[in-house]
């Protein structure tokens, strides 16, 4: 059964399993990392990035996004944040 993405959470009581995306899981009281029969793995090809226009790309505000995103601090606000159901792709 087809169902919007933000309604799965609400209709696991009606349902065998589910496929719920992390963002709707965690709004949901959910805790993928404890609650899920299976996630993706570490090495996943699905990955959040950064991009930017082709003529920004060697711009210097664009080095300084890439260096304060891939910080140690962003690292452990991901983990934190997810609840260590989402990991840094860095």
């Amino acid at each position: 059964m087809e169902l919007d993405a933000a309604q799965l959470p609400r209709s696991l009581d009606d349902l065998d399993a589910s496929a719920i995306n992390t963002n709707y899981a965690l709004s949901a009281g959910l805790n993928p990392a404890k609650d899920a029969i299976a996630q993706e793995a570490a090495k996943s090809p699905y990955v959040n990035l950064l991009a930017v226009r082709e003529q920004d790309k060697d711009k210097p505000w664009v080095a300084k996004l890439v260096k304060a995103y891939h910080s140690e601090e962003i690292r452990k606000f991901v983990l934190a944040e997810f609840k260590g159901s989402v990991l840094a792709g860095f």
